[in-house]
């Protein structure tokens, strides 16, 4: 009987030791009166009041003066009687006297009969809670505030699709649109008309969603219809379950930024140009010096040949040899100015640059004395190159005397090449190192000027490295320069790798001759040229036709056959070029040998040409070669 009993009264038990247990929870019961009846440590956490102190004591004690004057404690009771509960939120009183927000339900217990027996309380401690709340909110409208106060940015948020839901200041401020006119609008109304038409406002958002921004610079509209720069950024924007929901859009103005940018540009511009106009009155003034030394010599031979006509054979001979020395030295000087200016005619063929180099070593050696050390560092299996053997020589010449120069006192020449890789392309690299003066900094940034040098007066013309530089880049290269003061300097030249063999040597030029009895059509605008050109070739044996134009040239072949046509290729009217592929249309694979002192920039390998370039000023010996060749071409 007694095992029954307790058992019967186990759930309560079980029910009161829960309720015990809790403490984040005060809860109690009241009773019709609303004094407490029990108490959990749930309250006593919060409250302060122990178990013995509160018993017996009415739950009014917790509220605040003002609430028990106004009634609360008795409106609560009558509410949860009337209505079965009463749920609320006000401030207590613990027992020390400080106050807390609660949370507060209250519910009317009542019998099998329906009688009213008490009441069932739980109060919950939510002063915390309510202040984080409450700092968010705080947080969220200083945010609002932060938002709608900036006039410098447009910021505002868009749907999934692009429909604007919020405006703040900085956008009407940039964009003229007040927030009731353009909530609601799809932002694509701010792109200009071809923008929309190719897309890109869908493409913005597609991205922003795609890679987590967008961002670009481009012209927008304002409300007016006027344009300006807009820098644009677009994020996505999730909720807290990782919904994407929408964007967040800033924009800038930058048109000032942009207008600014364009001026300095013009300003950058305008100063490059006068630079290049300093650097045309110096490239002017060193042409007129180095020519008025040529030509004074070439000038006073000639009158001394002239004036003299019964002048000795010797002293006729010596005038006639300083003649031909003065004008290699004009050729020289001119075929730097072309390389510079990247027009230098140029006969590419294919080369192994360690084994040329190899080569050339004696002679190099040959214009340094007994100071001076050639090393040569030159790299096995090297890739070939195409490139104008001639040019290359006048550059390695022109950097040997350069490094010789840097040394006064003596030092170490080194000449390396070795196969690199950059950005992808495979490339050689000649280097030229000196353990010289080396050169500032302040001035190499000149160093590739034509008639800028960093020697003495007197000491250099300043077309060395201009010659470097043009005959690399022409030949589809680099040239540059690295240089420590006291340490020395390094000049290297890379050029692109080719996949061509390197083709066999020719005959000597000595040995070649020319056949006798050729009918040639000569068609030269100078007169003194086309003089020259047909006196060496009736030298030759030849059958000689003159034409001072293409013009004249093509009406001459209508009426005279004959077995090749000597052209030059600048002329007015139809250059010789023109002229030649006309030809090979009218009277098919007719030979044809063309001359120039000035080239196209395109690089164009011997290979590849449908018609040999003789180089101006042409020689006996390459004008026999030229036509050589053709004779040659014809015959296979």
């Amino acid at each position: 009987m007694a095992e029954s009993t307790l058992d019967q009264h186990l759930p309560e038990r079980r029910f009161e030791l829960l309720v015990s247990s809790v403490t984040d929870y005060a809860i109690y019961m009241l009773d019709v009166e609303g004094k407490v009846i029990t108490w959990n440590a749930g309250a006593e956490r919060f409250k302060g009041y122990s178990t013995n102190e509160i018993i017996g004591e009415h739950f009014s004690k917790f509220f605040t003066p003002e609430d028990r004057r106004d009634g609360l404690p008795s409106c609560i009771l009558t509410t949860a009687a009337q209505e079965g509960n009463f749920e609320g939120e006000g401030w207590r009183l613990r027992k020390d006297g400080t106050r807390f927000l609660a949370h507060v339900v209250v519910d009317a217990i009542r019998d099998e009969r329906g009688e009213l027996m008490g009441y069932a309380k739980i109060t919950r401690d939510v002063t915390e809670k309510k202040r984080l709340e409450q700092a968010q909110f705080n947080s969220e409208l200083q945010f609002r505030l932060l938002v709608q106060g900036v006039r410098d940015y447009a910021i505002y948020m868009l749907d999934k699709e692009g429909y604007i839901s919020n405006w703040n200041a900085g956008a009407q401020a940039i964009k003229g649109y007040e927030a009731s006119e353009i909530v609601g609008q799809h932002f694509s109304r701010f792109y200009t008309e071809e923008d929309r038409a190719r897309g890109n406002p869908a493409i913005a958002l597609e991205t922003a969603l795609g890679e987590g921004k967008f961002e670009a610079e481009a012209q927008r509209v304002r409300k007016d219809g006027s344009l300006f720069w807009a820098n644009v950024v677009i994020d996505p924007i999730y909720n807290d379950t990782g919904e994407h929901i929408g964007f967040a859009k800033i924009t800038r103005d930058v048109t000032e930024k942009k207008l600014a940018e364009e001026e300095l540009r013009q300003t950058q511009e305008a100063l490059l140009q006068s630079q290049k106009l300093q650097a045309l009155g110096e490239l002017a003034g060193g042409i007129a010096h180095d020519f008025n030394n040529i030509m004074t010599v070439v000038r006073g031979s000639a009158d001394m040949l002239l004036r003299q006509p019964d002048m000795s054979g010797e002293k006729r001979t010596r005038y006639l040899h300083v003649l031909v020395e003065t004008t290699e030295r004009a050729t020289s000087l001119t075929s730097q100015l072309l390389a510079f200016a990247r027009r230098q005619p140029l006969e590419p063929e294919v080369v192994d640059l360690s084994i040329r180099l190899d080569a050339l070593g004696e002679m190099l050696q040959r214009t340094l004395d007994s100071l001076y050390k050639l090393e040569l560092d030159l790299a096995p299996a090297l890739w070939h190159v195409e490139i104008d053997p001639t040019g290359l020589e006048t550059a390695l010449l022109n950097a040997v005397i350069n490094a010789r120069d840097a040394m006064p006192n003596g030092g170490t020449i080194t000449l390396s090449t070795r196969n690199v890789r950059v950005a992808g392309e495979d490339l050689v690299s000649l280097s030229i190192s000196d353990t010289g003066e080396g050169i500032p900094p302040d001035q190499l940034s000149r160093v590739f000027e034509p008639f800028y040098t960093t020697k003495p007066s007197g000491k250099g013309t300043g077309l060395g490295l201009s010659q470097i530089h043009g005959f690399a880049v022409q030949s589809g290269g680099t040239a540059t320069l690295h240089s420590e003061v006291d340490r020395g300097t390094t000049l290297q030249i890379r050029l692109p790798r080719t996949e061509r063999e390197v083709a066999r040597s020719a005959a000597p030029e000595s040995e070649i001759e020319v056949p006798r009895g050729l009918k040639v059509l000569l068609v030269e605008d100078s007169e003194h040229v086309r003089y020259f050109a047909k006196q060496l070739l009736e030298d030759f044996g030849c059958d000689v036709i003159e034409a001072a134009c293409a013009e004249d040239a093509l009406e001459l072949l209508k009426e005279s056959k004959v077995d090749l046509v000597f052209s030059d290729i600048v002329m007015p009217g139809i250059s010789g070029m023109e002229m030649a592929h006309q030809i090979q249309v009218t009277h098919g694979p007719m030979p044809v040998l063309l001359a120039s002192g000035y080239s196209s920039k395109q690089f164009i390998p011997v290979s590849e040409r449908k018609f040999p370039i003789l180089r101006k000023p042409y020689t006996r010996e390459s004008v026999a070669r030229g036509i050589r060749q053709l004779i040659e071409r014809k015959e296979t």
